[in-house]
Parts: structure tokens; C-alpha cells; sequence
């Protein structure tokens, strides 16, 4: 080989070993719809307000790490129901987001729906939470096991009028996940003030959760092609009631313990979580999201 080819050769070879590496592809950017109740809106009771510390903010980064690229609309209305989801026009400003926009004239189905129809394809993910208002009235009930399997005919029924929509409009693409809640009842039995009865209440409450609403959730969800993570398990409520010592209530049922860690229930009878429990949720979900 001459002397010229040499050089022009090994000037190539120098070019290829000092250029940068291609960059990856940018994901490609996507709305995520948060849907659903107080839990969907981060309200905390010590703060007594929504917060963004709820999580579809915290799923937003988690979301990143796994290759995705989410703008949050989220359209969550404090005290919601699966009834009034589908009959209750807009949403007050105290419980929405904070900053978050009502939406006059519709429904929170309605206004979700119209979202998704106005961006198509543009909508990589619909989160739901909700029926915790629907059976929070069978807690003081005489048969508050009973009162819940009844009650979860009307949340199911309510719930697949829901997703049904919402898959209709988004594809099969756009990915749903439905949550459920931690066992905030657990908390009962560090209350004295709720009587001999608080023992009974809080394991009344796992059974139902167990039984009865997350087999209900998840088979609703599943019927749509969702997802369905469970934050009662993944909380620890259904672990082993061996005690374990706690600063403020002595020795208690490990998964009691979880519930005053997470939650404020044992401290004011708050059913709404605190940043750390809302980020076991946002974890969850964002686990369902294949790598990209």
C-alpha cells in the first residue's frame, strides 16, 4: 500500500474510534390521563389539601427511567366515586389537582374521553383510582363484609362503564392500570377510641379487601385488557401478625405497623397516604411499563 492510502486509512480508523456514540432515540412524547379520587390527586390529610405528591406526579419520572416521555392531564376529582365519575358534572377546585383545570359541562368520563378522541394516538396511558368512596360506608356497618361484597355488584358495574369508553377511544394500545388502596382499617387497632371492636374491624377489613374488592377490581380491569396493581399487598397487609415495636404504639401486628408508616390513620383517622406510601403505588405502576 502506498504512502497516501496509509494515511487516508488511518485517518478514517482514528475518525470512527473518536466520534461520538449515536445518541438514543428520544422517546417519543405521550399524554398520561390520570383519573380517579383523593388518592389520584395527592391529597394529604396532615396538609388537608391535594398535593403533587400523589402518584401520577411520582409515576411521571419513574415512567422516564423506563423509556417514556409523559405529559400528566390529570383529571382527578377528590371524593369521587365510581357513580359520580359517570353523573357528576365537573369538579370543585379544592379537590382537584393543585393548578388543575376543571372541566365544565362534563362528567370525568366524559371530559377523559374527549381528551383521548381530540389527541388520537397521542395517549400512552390511562391510570384509575377509585371505589375507596364507594365502600368507605361499610366500615361502621353491622356486617361490613357483607355490606362490601353487596356493594362491589354496583362498583363493578359502575367501573366497566368506565374503562369500556376509555378503551374505546384510546385503542388497544394505550395502556390502563387500575389501582386499589393499603388497608388504612388496619390502623383501627392502635384507636382506643373506636372500642373492643377495633380489632375485629380492622381484620373484617382485610377480609374484604381480599375477598372482595381487589378480585373485583382486577377482574374489571382485566376485561378491557388493563392492568391492576395491588397496593393492599403491596403495603404489607397481608403479611404475618407477628408484632414488631413502634415508637408511639408499642408492640403491634407488623402490618398495623405498615399502615401507621404509610398512611395517616393511626395518627388522625386520615385514609389517605403519605409521600412514601404514595410512591409504593406510583412504583407499581410504573412496573407494568415494559422497558424501552
Amino acid at each position: 500500500m502506498s504512502h497516501a492510502p496509509r494515511v487516508l486509512l488511518l485517518a478514517l480508523l482514528a475518525l470512527f474510534a473518536f466520534a461520538p456514540a449515536a445518541h438514543a432515540a428520544k422517546p417519543k412524547a405521550q399524554y398520561f390521563v390520570a383519573l380517579g379520587d383523593s388518592y389520584t390527586v395527592g391529597y394529604q390529610d396532615a396538609l388537608g389539601h391535594t398535593t403533587h405528591n400523589g402518584p401520577a406526579d411520582q409515576l411521571v419520572p419513574l415512567a422516564r427511567k423506563r423509556g417514556y416521555d409523559f405529559k400528566l392531564v390529570n383529571l382527578g376529582c377528590g371524593g369521587a366515586t365510581t357513580d359520580s365519575m359517570l353523573t357528576r358534572i365537573d369538579c370543585p377546585e379544592a379537590a382537584r389537582t393543585p393548578g388543575g383545570t376543571g372541566y365544565p359541562g362534563k362528567t370525568q368520563v366524559e371530559a377523559a374521553v374527549a381528551f383521548i378522541k381530540q389527541h388520537p394516538g397521542k395517549v400512552g396511558l390511562v391510570t384509575i383510582s377509585i371505589s375507596g368512596n364507594d365502600v368507605t360506608p361499610c366500615i361502621p356497618a353491622a356486617d361490613p363484609i357483607g355490606c362490601i361484597k353487596d356493594k362491589m355488584k354496583t362498583v363493578r358495574a359502575n367501573l366497566a362503564k368506565i374503562v369500556r369508553p376509555l378503551r374505546a377511544a384510546g385503542g388497544k394500545k394505550m395502556r390502563i392500570i387500575g389501582s386499589t388502596y393499603p388497608d388504612v382499617v388496619l390502623g383501627a387497632w392502635v384507636r382506643p377510641e373506636l372500642g373492643d371492636g377495633r380489632f375485629t374491624l380492622a381484620t373484617n377489613s382485610l377480609t374484604s379487601f381480599q375477598r372482595y374488592l381487589n378480585p373485583g377490581l382486577k377482574k374489571t380491569y382485566a376485561s378491557v385488557g388493563g392492568s391492576f396493581v395491588d397496593v393492599t399487598r403491596a403495603t404489607g397487609a397481608y403479611g404475618d401478625f407477628g408484632t414488631v415495636a413502634t415508637k408511639q404504639y408499642g408492640r403491634i401486628p407488623a402490618p398495623v405497623a405498615k399502615a401507621c408508616e404509610l398512611t395517616y390513620f393511626c395518627s388522625s383517622l386520615g385514609i389517605h397516604m403519605t409521600t412514601p406510601g404514595y410512591h409504593i403505588i406510583a412504583k407499581l405502576e410504573a412496573a407494568t411499563l415494559p422497558k424501552r
